[in-house]
């Protein structure tokens, strides 16, 4: 991809000038871009991944780690009543790993849902820390753990959490091989990762394993992989590109400008804007949040149709 002539500084600013139509002749948007509807429940596919899922989807893993998380610390009932109504709302997919602790909750929830219409991601910590035992097991032996306490008999997407190594997938490749025979035996859909750094995200790009990532993006290079977000859009833009599903995170920089309304829509703004990831996950604490979520994205949805 070319570089922009642009600079983040000038395109952000142009953004907060509500100027729409920078998102389609800025040099970041791809050329080979998804087409959206007005509607931020809209399905969408997940590159050639064979599932299609909701533009947004509710993230349970608010200050997670350890298998706690803002859901799980919260009242039982609330949180639950929290992920129904984003199933009520449209929402039909949910985010889960196994350091969010948040599987009991959503098998809870999943009682008054109808399981074939949705997406439900989780995801193996295969690193130090992040979950209590100290011992790794092997990933079918994970997902099996997985499938009981969601009470589901497979899950849609699996991936490997949190990787920062160049080479994670030779370092893991023994896992990848047994992800890729519990999909073949459909007891998971869809296999991938969620990268944070620039280097595991290029070395997920070269994976033919990859089927869906998790990428951190918005336009402030906040809680990113690079603090220029031309250089992570132009790996993202590899990705999509590639066939691969994008599922963008972080866009609120992990929580650090949860609270600046400006911030927020030009961060909606920017990332529908590229054309190459496919989704979002938003990570919600209340319903309120939740409506005040998709009010921006029918906002921003419109905007873009009507450039």
């Amino acid at each position: 991809m070319a570089k922009s002539n642009m600079n983040r500084r000038k395109f952000i600013g142009a953004l907060g000038l509500g100027t729409a139509h920078l998102m389609f002749s800025n040099p970041l948007h791809a050329g080979n871009s998804q087409s959206l509807g007005m509607s931020p429940v809209q399905r969408v596919k997940l590159g050639n991944s064979g599932i299609e899922t909701t533009l947004i989807g509710m993230g349970t893993g608010v200050h997670a780690t350890n298998r706690t998380s803002y859901l799980t610390r919260q009242d039982k009932l609330k949180s639950i009543e929290t992920i129904e109504f984003a199933y009520d709302k449209g929402i039909r997919n949910f985010d889960l790993a196994d350091t969010y602790g948040t599987h009991p909750l959503m098998a809870e929830a999943l009682k008054k849902m109808n399981r074939e219409d949705l997406t439900l991601t989780s995801k193996i910590w295969f690193r130090g820390g992040g979950i209590p035992e100290k011992e790794r097991p092997d990933a079918d032996v994970v997902i099996d753990r997985f499938r009981k306490e969601l009470k589901t008999d497979y899950i849609d997407l699996v991936q490997i959490h949190c990787m920062v190594e160049e080479n994670w997938t030779e370092m893991l490749a023994p896992q990848m091989e047994i992800m890729e025979t519990l999909k073949a035996k459909g007891i998971i859909r869809a296999h991938g990762v969620s990268v944070h750094s620039l280097d595991a995200m290029k070395d997920a790009l070269q994976s033919p394993w990859v089927d869906v990532i998790h990428v951190r993006i918005n336009p402030y290079g906040i809680a990113m992989d690079k603090p220029d977000p031309e250089e992570v859009v132009e790996v993202i833009h590899q990705l999509h590109n590639s066939g691969k599903g994008v599922i963008g995170m972080k866009l609120v920089g992990d929580g650090k400008f949860r609270d600046d309304s400006e911030k927020i829509n030009n961060s909606l703004k920017f990332v529908l804007g590229l054309g190459s990831v496919n989704m979002m996950i938003v990570g919600f604490e209340t319903k309120d949040q939740i409506d005040n979520y998709l009010s921006r994205m029918e906002k921003t949805l419109a905007e873009i149709n009507r450039s």
